[in-house]
């Protein structure tokens, strides 16, 4: 994909590939890691999904706390659009920890999408394309 050519290997490169939520690691229960390793964590985002606040494909919500990525995001107009579950940057394992690169993507998707684009993003993370947002459990 683009961003393998754009930016290379970005493991260990200087990005912070740690925990990327407010809770750390250790704090998070045995069921909870078995919600997140099973994705059933992100049951509640498909009520947001049916309520009409969220997309099924469209950029991440960020946390208030990521400054720089909504710096980031504001600066390239990712607000603009409705946030979502999966897009580019989940097929392409980057997470919160990369905001430049990650808002970079997100407005690059953004530009980009299609019908078609929807449903390709859709089905690459049904099939286990990319790793999502990153959390050492």
């Amino acid at each position: 994909m683009w961003i393998e050519e754009m930016y290379g290997d970005m493991k260990g490169h200087g990005f912070d590939l740690e925990a990327t939520h407010l809770a750390d690691a250790n704090a998070v229960t045995a069921f909870g890691r078995f919600l997140r390793r099973t994705k059933l964590d992100e049951l509640p985002q498909l009520w947001n999904v049916l309520k009409g606040e969220m997309s099924l494909v469209g950029p991440r919500p960020c946390l208030f706390s990521q400054e720089e990525l909504i710096a980031e995001r504001s600066r390239l107009g990712v607000f603009d659009a409705r946030p979502g579950i999966t897009g580019l940057a989940q097929v392409n394992e980057i997470d919160m920890s990369m905001p430049k690169l990650l808002a970079e993507t997100d407005a690059k998707m953004i530009a980009a999408m299609s019908l078609a684009a929807y449903f390709r993003y859709i089905l690459m993370t049904v099939f286990g394309k990319g790793a999502g947002d990153r959390v050492r459990l």
